[in-house]
């Protein structure tokens, strides 16, 4: 059986990470325009790259959560019947041991050169402007996917989606595109869907089944489901 996992911010907001947007409609006290579009970035680098460094150094404060590690015990049951499409830009499916992982909106322990072009692991702060280690400008951003940019790996997320047998949807909110548009994809494809959230997502009557509550105890629940067999 092949298996498609999308993952939202709910898996991570167990582990100390923070969610996408408070309930006033701010991303940690910012407005998202002022952080998270390529025009913030060209109007004001050192308030969005300031942003980014902080949040790239609080991740060495978390750690996977009981979800992230069942998923990493699926996929080493399952081997590449498993693909991972995480929405999350944080390291922690990896940190758990998944290696099948497409991280489609980026990565926030990663640099894009705008000169070259080239993505790079990058762990340092980027707000003092270092140079790009392949071409040496000054040209360094977060290698995260913002508003009005296109995801990465779209081509091979649609592959999966077309030849799985089954898809799950892990904490996500059902209302960003294109990652929301997944779940009636892979029911076009003639995938069972399957939605575990806290609570019902924007999307989630168009799932075959939901079950709601806390990532840390429905993700372990439905991978010994499956590792147990019919």
């Amino acid at each position: 059986m092949r298996i498609v996992v999308l993952t939202g911010a709910g898996i991570s907001a167990e582990s100390g990470v923070p969610t996408f947007r408070d309930a006033g409609g701010l991303w940690e006290g910012h407005q998202v325009e002022d952080v998270a579009t390529p025009e913030a970035f060209a109007a004001q680098p050192h308030v969005v790259h300031s942003f980014y460094d902080a949040r790239r150094a609080a991740l060495r404060d978390v750690a996977p959560n009981d979800a992230h590690r069942a998923l990493a015990r699926l996929e080493a049951a399952v081997g590449d019947d498993l693909l991972v499409v995480t929405q999350n830009v944080d390291d922690l499916h990896e940190r758990s041991g998944s290696r099948r992982v497409v991280h489609m909106h980026g990565e926030l322990r990663a640099a894009r050169c705008l000169a070259c072009g080239v993505r790079q692991p990058w762990l340092d702060p980027l707000s003092h402007l270092p140079p790009c280690p392949r071409c040496g400008a000054a040209a360094l951003r977060p290698d995260v996917v913002w508003f009005g940019e296109v995801p990465y790996d779209m081509d091979r997320i649609e592959e999966a989606l077309g030849e799985a047998d089954l898809f799950v949807s892990i904490g996500t909110s059902g209302a960003v595109y294109p990652a929301a548009g997944s779940v009636r994809l892979a029911a076009a494809y003639g995938a069972r869907t399957l939605e575990l959230n806290l609570e019902p997502s924007v999307g989630s009557s168009m799932f075959d089944e939901a079950r709601q509550g806390p990532a840390t105890r429905l993700v372990p629940a439905w991978v010994a489901e499956v590792l147990s067999g019919p």
